[in-house]
Parts: structure tokens; C-alpha cells; sequence
């Protein structure tokens, strides 16, 4: 679809020698650049692919593209915090493509729809052992399969998902949308064995006659802190607090909550403390707003279901339901310095959101094995641990720990994987240049206003764990997909061909994009001003 006029070229230098006369100094070539979302996104989506065959209505194809890199497009959809969209070129212009609402809708419309995940390659007769049915133990296992080889999860807890089911409150992820996931995976042969926690790794790859290992534990343990405490009320953590809630075994926590922290997670426990009947729930953090762990939406959402936050404080002291806090403040360099100022209030249990490490234990059997003071191991550059054909990836590792990055090292580890196998090594393809704003040729523009997502309203969403944000319908999700520039990629709307003086450019058909007779070609560069993607560049003629 072409959303732009002709007549005018903001961001082209039209002044620029044009490359004409006796000897053509310049001529137009076809490029392929990498968009910003492509770029940003740790799961190392094709996000502009298949937003263009949603664009066109092709939701199955748009789908099956998807689940090549990501096999849980409407988990992503729901709790995914799209860094594609931060990076999205569209937002100079209005509004960032809404491609998480568009993901969602494949996921879901993938699920009633009943499409199963295309055949993969032949069998190869390997073998591989997951341990942990989280993002990326059931990323690895989608690839692994894809790729001919026979997978087995096992998982310590009575239900798969990881932190997607023990971590992430329903009213973000229903569990009917991750199981159905789950149940996608499985259906291509991957095995998942419930309540088996691995103690002896070397004995259960032997054991089995696993070829090779991946280890994606996630991180399960929340941090604690030493504070003086005499006759303290309730004091837990919240990965415990979510866990717990998840089981059902939801503790009793009072009418007063305080969360000590500010991340996602802390959030989340003083969300889900309001549903499980606290009538006051305060975050108390150690910084302000603008230092925050917590992704801002997260904020806002717990602010309007009427969570308090108190800013620039530390918990110090804690006597029966007295929580001594002093004031803070913060140094040039943003570190939280003490004021010497207290104060006191009142509370029935404290929940410490500070962080989680993974309960990676049984690997110290293994020597070669390099393990953090938090639990988290070293690996190299191929996902191996120091034992030869045992990797680990999602938060077993150093970096950012988020679903999405779990899920990317999902896919990263089964390609090493699937080379150590064979013998060989992945070498990932060299990426294209990255195309900025401003390197687009954007011509008119019409302004096209995001779709907008239902959600509950606030006042009824602390009576249970009803699913707070709703997602978009067909029509949504086609205007959606056809918000995307395309940057840096030719969509074939023609411009190009129109534009050229000589009728130096054939259109080879839907899907092939064009040609450039470089005979009847004067250099004019035309072509290239009218590309609005910058699909095209002028380069110099040969010497």
C-alpha cells in the first residue's frame, strides 16, 4: 500500500549532483537495510516481515513467520515490554507501531484457528535434555525440534511456563493463553516431565543418552536483606509471594502491605496484594521515580488500581508492625544517601522485591561449571558452560533478564546446539546497517492514529485476576500492520517506477520486487529521492 504523494522529499538533498551528462558518475542500486525493531528485538524477531504479510491479510503467513523465531507470539503479546516499539521510527512521526497488539492478535487468532507449527527438518537421531519449562527451555525446545533433533524438558514444578506461570500474575498472562502455547510445542514431540527437580545432571544425560544439555532454571529465589527486626509481622519474598499465589497457597498478609523495592515485580506484589484483600498496599523505595527499576506503565497501572508509592526511603528497622523508614536523598552520581530523618508506619507483612537468584546448586558437581555468588554461570560466547555440551542461557546467565531475552537465548542456544551436534560451528549472518529516521525520504504524510487497546476498568480489577488489557480485532490489527514504514526495506510501492524518466526500471512481479537497466539509466537519481523506505541508494560508477 503507498501512503505517500510525489511532490515532496523531506530529508533528500535535491542540490546533489545528479550523476548525468557525457559520462554517468553514479548510478541507483536496491538495498536491504535493518529496521530499528528488528534490531531491538531480543528474540531476534523479523518483525517487519511479518507485519507486512499481516498488512496483506495474510495472518497464517504472518504467524508462521512469527513462531520461526518466537514459538509464544500471544505470551509475547501480553507481557513482552517491546523494546521494538521504543526503537520504532514511527514514533517521530506520531505514534509507535502498536506490534505487540499485532502479535497478540496472531497468537491468539493462531490458537482458535488451530494452526499447528509447520514440520521441521528430518530426524537427526540426537538427543537433548532441558532443564526448565520456562521462555527459554521451551524456546530451545521449539528450535531444537524445528531443527530434527528429540527433546525432553524436565521441570521441577507441577506446571510448565516458568516465571511466565509462577512469576507473572494471571491478570497480565491468563493461563489458558500460555497453556495452549505449551500444548503447541508439545504437539511437535517435545516432552515434558513435571515435578522432577534435577539434582545429578551428569547422571540423567547418561541415563537418558542425551547428546547434549541446556540449562534454563530462571532465577526462583528472591533476594533478602538483614534488617533488624524484633517481633516482625509477616515478612516473605515476592517471588514467593507469586509463587505461592500461583499454587494456591496464598498467604494471609493483612490489611496493611508494604513491598520494599521498585522493580516490575514489586509491582506485581503490591498489585496482587489488593486482590488478595490488603486495603492498604505501599511500595517503599529506596529512590525516585525517575531511578525506578519498574518500567513506567507498570507504575501507572499499579498507581491507578490505588497502590501507594513512597520514594526516596529505606526500610531500617522493624518492631511487631512498626517499620522504622529513613529519609533519603540522592547524590550528583543518582546514589541514595541517608538524611539522618526517620519516620514510622504501620504494617501487617512486608514483601521484598530485591531481586531473585537461581537455585543452580547441583551444577556445583560439576567442576568445570563456573558459578556466580548469585547462582548464575558463565557461559561462552556459543552458550556452553565450561563442560563440553552443556549450555545455559535465559537468567541462568549474566545480563538482562526478561522473557523476551530468555526467549532469544532459546533460539541462540538450539542453533550452537544443532552445530556442536553436527559438528560444525553457527556463525550467525553478518546484520545489515541499521536505517534511522532520518534516512527515510518520507514525502506527504498522512497522519494514522494507533489502535487502542480495552482495558478493565480499575475500580473492578481488584476483586480477582481478570485479564486487565484486552486486545485488538482484525480491522485493528490490519490498520495496525500497515502503519509500518518499512524502513529500509522495499514494499513495492512503486514509486520508483513511476518516478524514472527513462523507463529504466521493470517491475518483475508481486514478491520480486524491480530491475534497473543500467543501459537506459542516466544517474538522475529520481528513483532514489521517491523511495519513502530507503530501499535505494546511488553509488559510485565503477573506475
Amino acid at each position: 500500500m503507498n501512503l505517500f504523494a510525489r511532490d515532496m522529499t523531506p530529508g533528500v538533498d535535491l542540490t546533489r549532483p545528479r550523476g548525468t551528462g557525457p559520462v554517468r558518475s553514479q548510478h541507483p542500486v536496491y538495498v536491504d537495510l535493518l529496521p530499528p525493531c528488528n534490531a531491538a528485538c531480543p528474540a531476534g524477531e523479523n518483525i517487519q516481515a511479518w507485519l507486512d504479510l499481516a498488512q496483506a491479510g495474510k495472518f497464517r503467513a504472518a504467524w508462521e513467520a512469527l513462531i520461526r523465531d518466537n514459538p509464544l507470539p500471544a505470551v509475547h503479546g501480553r507481557v513482552c515490554y517491546h523494546p521494538c516499539e521504543s526503537s520504532c521510527n514511527r514514533q517521530e512521526l506520531d505514534s509507535a507501531v502498536s506490534i505487540h497488539a499485532v502479535e497478540r492478535f496472531l497468537g491468539d487468532l493462531a490458537t482458535r484457528e488451530g494452526w499447528p507449527v509447520p514440520a521441521g527438518a528430518p530426524a537427526s537421531g540426537k538427543r537433548v535434555l532441558i532443564i526448565g519449562a520456562g521462555p527459554g527451555g521451551l524456546s530451545a525446545a521449539h528450535h531444537l525440534t524445528q531443527l530434527g533433533h528429540q527433546v525432553e524438558i524436565r521441570e521441577a514444578e507441577a506446571a510448565p511456563g516458568g516465571m511466565l506461570h509462577f512469576g507473572i500474575p494471571a491478570y497480565r498472562l491468563p493461563r489458558e493463553v500460555l497453556m495452549r502455547e505449551v500444548q503447541r510445542i508439545e504437539a511437535t514431540g517435545v516432552r515434558i516431565v513435571l515435578n522432577h527437580k534435577v539434582e545429578d545432571l551428569l547422571a540423567e544425560q547418561a541415563a537418558g543418552k542425551f547428546d547434549a544439555v541446556f540449562i534454563a532454571i530462571g532465577t526462583h529465589i528472591g533476594k533478602r536483606i538483614d534488617i533488624p527486626a524484633r517481633d516482625a509481622p509477616r515478612v516473605l519474598t515476592a517471588i514467593g509471594l507469586l509463587h505461592d499465589v500461583e499454587t494456591g497457597a496464598a498467604p494471609r498478609l493483612g490489611r496493611r502491605v508494604v513491598v520494599y523495592g521498585a522493580g516490575n515485580t514489586a509491582m506485581d506484589a503490591a498489585r496482587t496484594a489488593k486482590r488478595l484483600g490488603a486495603e492498604d498496599a505501599l511500595v517503599v523505595y529506596i529512590k525516585d521515580r525517575a531511578h525506578m527499576q519498574a518500567h513506567p506503565f507498570e507504575a501507572d497501572e499499579a498507581l491507578a488500581e490505588g497502590i501507594r508509592i513512597k520514594w526516596l526511603s529505606a526500610i531500617k528497622a522493624i518492631d511487631g508492625t512498626d517499620i522504622q523508614l529513613e529519609v533519603m536523598r540522592l547524590d550528583e552520581a543518582g546514589t541514595a544517601q541517608p538524611t539522618g530523618q526517620f519516620e514510622t508506619l504501620h504494617a501487617d507483612s512486608v514483601v521484598l522485591a530485591l531481586g531473585q537468584t537461581a537455585d543452580s546448586g547441583f551444577l556445583g558437581k560439576i567442576a568445570e561449571i563456573v558459578r556466580q555468588p548469585d547462582g548464575s554461570v558463565e557461559v561462552t560466547p556459543d552458550m556452553m558452560t565450561g563442560r563440553a555440551g552443556i549450555f545455559a542461557g535465559g537468567d541462568l546467565v549474566p545480563g538482562e533478564r526478561s522473557v523476551t531475552e530468555a526467549t532469544g537465548h532459546g533460539k541462540k542456544a538450539a542453533r550452537h546446539i544443532d552445530a556442536w551436534l553436527r559438528g560444525s560451528t553457527f556463525i550467525r549472518p553478518p546484520r545489515h546497517p541499521q536505517i534511522a529516521f532520518a534516512g527515510l525520504n518520507l514525502p506527504i504524510y498522512a497522519d494514522a492514529a494507533p489502535s487502542s487497546q480495552h482495558e478493565l476498568q480499575a475500580s473492578s480489577r481488584s476483586t480477582g485476576f481478570d485479564e486487565v488489557i484486552g486486545g485488538i480485532d482484525e480491522a485493528a490489527a490490519l490498520h495496525e500492520a500497515r502503519r509500518c514504514l518499512s524502513c529500509g526495506n522495499c514494499f513495492e510501492c512503486d514509486n520508483c517506477f513511476a518516478a524514472c524518466p527513462e523507463d529504466a526500471i521493470r517491475k518483475l512481479g508481486p514478491g520480486k520486487r524491480y530491475e534497473i537497466n543500467d543501459a537506459l539509466c542516466t544517474g538522475c537519481a529520481v528513483c532514489v529521492e521517491q523511495c519513502p523506505c530507503h530501499a535505494m541508494e546511488m553509488v559510485a560508477e565503477s573506475a
